[in-house]
């Protein structure tokens, strides 16, 4: 099952979203998915072992 989070962004931050949503022909919810992957898998990459 999946889960909702609901993420709050300053004007710019928004306008960054659309635009790669745009430049990419996404949603701005896969967007924030993607961007979310990434930090994750950065984290994950600099978790010590």
């Amino acid at each position: 099952m999946a889960t909702r989070f609901t993420v709050v962004c300053d004007d710019d931050l928004a306008r960054d979203v659309e635009t790669l949503a745009r430049e990419f022909d996404l949603t701005e919810e896969e967007v924030l998915r993607q961007l979310i992957d990434l930090g994750l898998a950065e984290v994950d990459e600099q978790a010590p072992v």
